[in-house]
């Protein structure tokens, strides 16, 4: 008599798909409360999920990963994966459960306080890096793009808020587009080779409309980019392209991210250098530790063996670093292919990584690293 093997329970289905993660929330679907119901007959599983909206840009991914990972239990002969949507209070369930929940009332009835969430929250663990200059042109925004593609590729969890409200660029030079998906009043970055990413760029209607805006505006906008996007619990570091100049913004980050740090990006010249020490002088009246200097645009070699062309000048990121009494953390050489990534959206540590260019930017993401190391829940959940 040949065994048969037996259907599988619902708890053994509910236990399978605790591995299947939402690709924008990076959380369980089971966690999510997003399983509903589960029918089992004769080997044949039928599985509702709930999408957060009904326009989930990922729902065939989820359907795929629910019906790959049931196949794979004994016993099951077929899968059905059914589609529905959240409602209203299931999604602003969602969100809370997303935020950490809601403090109790307290005894005298009066409504409770938020509770401080995500990045804002006292025993969050993300590093946050703003990524200064004091001057446009350096190629801050090329450094920033580059640093988070090469976290991202040394295994990193990191995103990137693009800043820069006005002059935003970090969508296409690391090659993100589309709307960011709301679950009620939270957004969900967007992501591209595991970077999150968030800019003014994927609320506008093209990339060439001008944002006119005055000062509590762009102070909202940032806000907003901080507490009411989801980042998630497991984002190790964010790094944060600000604006040319010490103005509103820097001010803004400074005040809402208080344990935020700085990377100062700066070229040879002199010039950049005297606007660059502006920069780090704001840092240190709102207390924001600097970190280190980047100095870009280092030199050209023309060509393989030829001697190198300081057509900026030189020393300028040692004399600043020096200065300021932080570390030089890498010095980037002039690379057409750097500009080129920049304007296709495909980093350089990732197109040309054995290139000099990509082994300075590789090298400095690994001194940042070093210099900002990720504290650990178990230690409490503080930065130290």
């Amino acid at each position: 008599m040949t065994n048969r093997q037996s259907s599988p329970t619902r708890e053994q289905i509910l236990e399978a798909l605790r591995d299947v993660q939402d690709p924008e929330l990076h959380r369980s679907i089971v966690e999510l409360n997003m399983v509903r119901e589960i029918a089992v007959k004769d080997g044949w599983v039928t599985v509702e999920v709930l999408l957060t909206i009904s326009g989930c840009p990922l729902r065939e991914t989820i359907a795929n990963a629910v019906t790959e990972r049931i196949r794979a239990i004994p016993g099951v002969s077929d899968v059905e994966v059914r589609l529905g949507v959240m409602d209203r209070e299931q999604r602003q369930a969602l969100v809370r459960q997303l935020h950490g929940g809601e403090l109790p009332a307290s005894p005298d009835g009066a409504t409770p306080p938020p509770r401080m969430q995500g990045l804002l929250a006292e025993g969050s663990t993300t590093r946050v890096i703003a990524i200064a200059s004091g001057k446009g042109g350096v190629g801050k925004s090329t450094v920033t793009a580059n640093l988070a593609a090469a976290m991202a590729l040394d295994g990193r969890r990191v995103g990137v808020i693009d800043a820069d409200i006005y002059g935003f660029s970090i969508p296409r030079m690391l090659g993100v587009t589309g709307r960011p998906t709301a679950i009620d009043q939270m957004l969900i970055p967007l992501e591209s080779d595991g970077i999150r990413v968030m800019s003014i760029g994927f609320l506008m209607p093209d990339e060439s409309e001008a944002v006119v805006w005055r000062g509590p505006m762009l102070h909202r906008a940032l806000v907003t980019f901080i507490s009411d996007v989801h980042w998630g619990d497991d984002l190790e570091y964010l790094l944060i392209d600000l604006p040319p100049g010490t103005g509103d913004v820097s001010l803004t980050i400074a005040q809402t991210l208080p344990r935020s740090s700085m990377l100062i990006v700066t070229t040879p010249q002199p010039a950049a250098v005297s606007v660059a020490r502006r920069a780090a002088k704001m840092a240190e009246l709102v207390n924001m530790e600097v970190i280190g200097v980047v100095e870009n645009m280092s030199g050209f070699t023309p060509a393989p063996g030829a001697p190198t062309v300081d057509l900026f000048g030189r020393g300028g990121g040692q004399r600043l670093a020096g200065i300021l009494g932080v570390p030089l953390l890498g010095e980037i050489p002039i690379d057409l292919a750097l500009r080129e990534g920049g304007d296709s959206g495909l980093p350089l540590v990732r197109t040309h990584p054995d290139s000099p260019a990509s082994k300075v930017l590789r090298e400095v993401a690994r001194r940042v690293v070093a210099r900002l190391p990720v504290a650990t829940r178990a230690s409490e959940g503080r930065i130290p």
